[in-house]
C-alpha cells in the first residue's frame, strides 16, 4: 500500500533558496519513491493573510506552480494543485474549530513571532493552524515534511484530530507524522534564516547583476583577507555548502583557514554553483511561461484527484457529527 505524503508552499511571494533546500528539494526527491503517493498543494488561502493585493498573488500563484514543474515535480507521480480549488478543506476547518481550545491557538509559535514582529493579528493570521489541520487532515496523510519550525504546527494537528475524534467517539482522522527535512538553516543575506518577511531573499529566479548583485551582499565579518577565517560561521560559506559536494566544502573551508582569500573570491564562488545549479530550472521555466494553459490544467487535474480523496473524508466527519 502506497505511502500518502502531504506537504504545501504558500504563494505568498517568490521561491527562494530556503524554499527550495527547505522543502522543495525533498518534496521533488520522495516522489521518486516507489511507495510514496505525494500530494503538494499551493497554500493561496494561507497567503490571503499577507498578500492582498488580487494581481500579486495570482502573479505568485502562478509563479509557484512554474516553479515546481521546471524543478522537477511530475504531476503523473504526484497529486499537485491550488488550496483553493479544493473547498472541502474549508468546510473541515470550521468543523476542527468547532472543538478547538483558544489556547492551543494562542500559543502558536509563528503568532506569537509575527506579533512580537509588530505585525498587526488577523482572524485569519490567528485561525492559520486550524485551517493548516484541515489541509493536512483531509486527505490522511502518514508524513508531512516540514521544516523544524512547522513541527508545532503539526503537534497542532495531531491534538485537533484527536479532539474531533474523541467528541465524536469516532476514528476519522489519522495521527499524521511529521517528516523532518535534515536540511541545516538556509541563512538570508543579513545571516538570520531567509525569509520573504525579513526581506533576506536569494530568489530562484534571479541571475545575470541582479543576482550577483544580492550574493555580493552577504553579510560576513571583518576579518582581514590575510587572516585566517571560520568556515563554520560565515553564512557565504553555508549557502555554499548546499551546492556543493564534501570535497568541494573542504577544499573552500581549507582557503578559509589558511588565510589570504578574501570574502569577495568565496562569493564570487557561491555566485558560480547558484548559476550554474539553477540554469536548467530556469530555462524550463521560461518554456512553461510561454503555455500557462498546460500549467492551469496540470492544477485543475491534480484538483480533481484532491477533491475525490477530501470529499470522501468530509463525509465521514460529518456523519460522525450529525451533519449528515
Amino acid at each position: 500500500m502506497a505511502t500518502r505524503i502531504l506537504s504545501g508552499v504558500q504563494s505568498s511571494g517568490k521561491l527562494h533558496l530556503g524554499n527550495y533546500f527547505g522543502a522543495i528539494k525533498q518534496h521533488i526527491e520522495l516522489q521518486n519513491l516507489p511507495d510514496a503517493e505525494p500530494y503538494y498543494f499551493i497554500a493561496d488561502f494561507h497567503a490571503m493573510t499577507t498578500v492582498q493585493d488580487a494581481a500579486r498573488l495570482k502573479e505568485y500563484i502562478q509563479g509557484v506552480a512554474l516553479d515546481y514543474l521546471a524543478l522537477g515535480l511530475d504531476p503523473t507521480r504526484s497529486v499537485f494543485f491550488r488550496q483553493s480549488d479544493v473547498p472541502e478543506v474549508t468546510e473541515l476547518a470550521w468543523m476542527l474549530g468547532a472543538v478547538t481550545g483558544m489556547g492551543l491557538l494562542e500559543r502558536a509559535h509563528s503568532y506569537k513571532d509575527k506579533v512580537a514582529k509588530g505585525i498587526t493579528p488577523s482572524v485569519g493570521l490567528f485561525y492559520y493552524p486550524v485551517l493548516m489541520a484541515a489541509d493536512i487532515l483531509i486527505y490522511k496523510p502518514k508524513f508531512v515534511p516540514v521544516g523544524q519550525d512547522q513541527v508545532q504546527h503539526i503537534e497542532m494537528t495531531q491534538d485537533m484530530a484527536q479532539y474531533f475524534n474523541n467528541t465524536y467517539k469516532c476514528q476519522v482522522f489519522v495521527r499524521p507524522e511529521a517528516k523532518l527535512n535534515q536540511t541545516a538553516k538556509v541563512p538570508g543575506t543579513d545571516g538570520e534564516k531567509m525569509s520573504k518577511s525579513y526581506g533576506n531573499t536569494i530568489d530562484l529566479q534571479m541571475e545575470g547583476k541582479e543576482l550577483k548583485k544580492t550574493v555580493m551582499a552577504v553579510k560576513t565579518d571583518i576579518t582581514p583577507v590575510e587572516a585566517p577565517k571560520n568556515p563554520e560561521t560565515c553564512n557565504v560559506y553555508a549557502l555554499y555548502s548546499l551546492f556543493a559536494t564534501e570535497d568541494e566544502q573542504k577544499a573552500l573551508a581549507g582557503k578559509y583557514r589558511a588565510g589570504g582569500m578574501g570574502y569577495g573570491d568565496a562569493k564570487k564562488a557561491l555566485l558560480e554553483k547558484i548559476e550554474a545549479y539553477f540554469a536548467p530550472y530556469r530555462a524550463k521555466r521560461a518554456d512553461l511561461a510561454k503555455n500557462m494553459d498546460h500549467v492551469e490544467k496540470v492544477l485543475l487535474d491534480g484538483a480533481a484527484r484532491a477533491s475525490a480523496v477530501a470529499h470522501v473524508t468530509l463525509d465521514e466527519a460529518k456523519r460522525a457529527c450529525g451533519l449528515k
